[in-house]
């Protein structure tokens, strides 16, 4: 228990901090002991949220961070962690609001102090582009990991390796994003769905030069160690990290106006779950979690495709933030507990004792 306090511990201190500024805020802003008791209720209930959907975040950030260098590592979970918790969810709405209304970003700020109504409306209004852009991103994510031609580990096994029969056709994952994003945009109104498709193609575009651009780092650094120099660099794993985590919190932040319309009750609630997450991503890498349960990557990714396919139809019909998170967290737990059951079979196989034995 201690050793697993000591990868949440300042998780738990920004909680009670985030929630004494609630508190703060609450009392200050309503003047009475219910409404800040109801501010703190969301901000509780909005962390709880934003940890639930992203729980499959940090199995992903995971998997990519155990390849990197600890200095980029670090920088990560330092620098991408600001980005995360100050970029996605305080200016992003800040951001899309100044767009939408072609106002400057401080009227934008004001404007969501001083008509909440009005600033989650025009938020909300810029879902059909969110929904394309991340949609097609995680489903890009989510289906590479099953599209490849070097993958032998399966879990659903049948699926799995009849996903991957398919796996050395050229850009076959981009065919199916692209066939479901024309799927949706069928069912829009010609100026939603022109946006959607507009934004569905970014958010696939996004992806494959994020994926370059490591491509090309890697390559220069497979060359200079050709060369016998020594080369200490993750800048391609650390901007998709940064654009993967962006998507995830999309959801999110739509999301959370179904319980506030206040930017300063949302950003404090989402921050909570972010900082979580980052907890338990450096839980998964420097606990090794990841290699001990071998299926865990694979519900995570799956999840993935299950939430880019919701956000995507998500332009047309609503979709319960609760159904979204559920169905996520159901995946990593039957991953969790097949890989369990996997550990107890092999050990049992081998008279008892761990096969690294």
């Amino acid at each position: 228990m201690q050793t697993l306090l000591r990868f949440y511990t300042f998780s738990f201190a920004f909680t009670a901090v985030c929630l004494a500024l609630a508190g703060y805020y609450g009392w200050a802003s309503t003047g009475s002991l219910g409404g800040m008791l109801s501010v703190l209720w969301i901000v509780f209930v909005l962390s709880i949220l934003e940890i639930s959907l992203s729980f499959d975040n940090a199995v992903v950030n995971a998997t990519v961070l155990r390849e990197m260098d600890p200095v980029w590592q670090q920088r990560f979970l330092t620098i991408g962690i600001l980005i995360a918790v100050f970029g996605m969810r305080i200016v992003f709405p800040i951001a899309i609001v100044s767009i939408a209304a072609q106002i400057g970003p401080w009227e934008a700020v004001q404007l969501s102090l001083g008509d909440p109504e009005e600033y989650e409306r025009i938020v909300s209004s810029a879902h059909i582009g969110i929904a394309g852009f991340g949609g097609a991103f995680l489903a890009m994510v989510g289906l590479s990991f099953f599209f490849d031609s070097d993958k032998d580990i399966h879990w659903i096994a049948s699926v799995e390796q009849a996903i991957n029969r398919f796996s050395t056709v050229p850009a076959v994952e981009i065919g199916l994003v692209l066939s479901l994003v024309y799927g949706v945009s069928t069912m829009l109104v010609p100026d939603d769905a022109l946006t959607f498709l507009t934004a569905g193609v970014l958010g696939l575009v996004t992806y494959i030069g994020v994926n370059a651009l490591g491509a090309i780092i890697e390559q220069r650094e497979a060359a200079k160690k050709a060369s016998g120099a020594i080369v200490r660099s993750g800048l391609g794993g650390f901007l998709y990290l940064e654009v993967l985590d962006a998507s995830f919190s999309f959801d999110g932040v739509i999301g959370a106006f179904a319980l506030s319309n206040n930017m300063i009750v949302i950003a404090i609630g989402l921050s909570v779950g972010a900082m979580f997450v980052r907890s338990m991503t450096i839980h998964l890498v420097r606990a090794g979690t990841l290699a001990e349960y071998r299926y865990l990557e694979h519900g995570a990714f799956w999840a993935i495709i299950v939430l880019g396919a919701i956000m995507l139809v998500s332009a047309r019909y609503h979709i319960p933030e609760t159904f979204t998170g559920l169905i996520g967290a159901v995946l990593i737990g039957l991953s969790l507990f097949w890989s369990i059951r996997h550990n107890r079979a092999e050990r049992a196989a081998n008279g008892g004792t761990s096969p690294d034995a």
